[in-house]
Formats: structure tokens, sequence, C-alpha cells
């Protein structure tokens, strides 16, 4: 069984007991979440797509930590003016375990 949550701006497929990071949510290490906007869901070859979501279905996932994402950094040069910037970047993740479709 799987399903395609939206969450943070962005889509992801889950199955139950896949991790994955997402973008910060609210909550402490070992709370529990309710992703309702279910956009796809599959059980074997039959398939069930929302309009825009799937009604009824429910995704419940478990907050395993929250957590920063890597540094990133975006360098802009100029050549030949002697202008540079460079800015850093770091994002808040949560990673969350899905309990139960």
């Amino acid at each position: 069984m799987f399903a395609v949550i939206r969450t943070g701006g962005k889509q992801y497929k889950v199955e139950a007991g896949s991790i994955l990071e997402v973008e910060k949510l609210p909550g402490d290490a070992g709370s529990e979440l309710k992703f309702e906007e279910v956009l796809l869901h599959g059980e074997g070859s039959s398939v069930e797509v929302g309009k825009p979501l799937v009604a009824g279905k429910t995704v419940t996932a478990e907050i395993l930590e929250q957590k920063r994402g890597p540094k990133l950094v975006a360098f802009k040069k100029i050549r030949r003016q002697g202008k540079q910037r460079k800015v850093g970047h770091r994002q808040d993740l949560t990673r969350i375990k899905i309990k139960s479709i």
C-alpha cells in the first residue's frame, strides 16, 4: 500500500515504515502527525487518484527528530569588476517515519 502526500509545497510517495525528511513541521520528537492532503492512494494494481484530494484518507507519521540540512553556498562573481557575493543557507528539516496509511 502506498500514497502520495503533499507537505511543504512538495509531493512525497510514502509507504508504511518509510523514513523521509520534509520541511520543518511543528512538534517534538516522538509526537504524532496526520497528513490529510493525500493526492493518490494505491494498493497493488488498484490506484485511487484524488480530484485534487482523495476523500477520507489520511497518513499517520511519527516525528523522529528536528534537524538542519547541509549548508548550501551561493557564490556569484562578475568578471573583471571586482564584484562578488557569497550567501549561505541551511534549511530546517523534520525526519519522520510513516506509521500507517
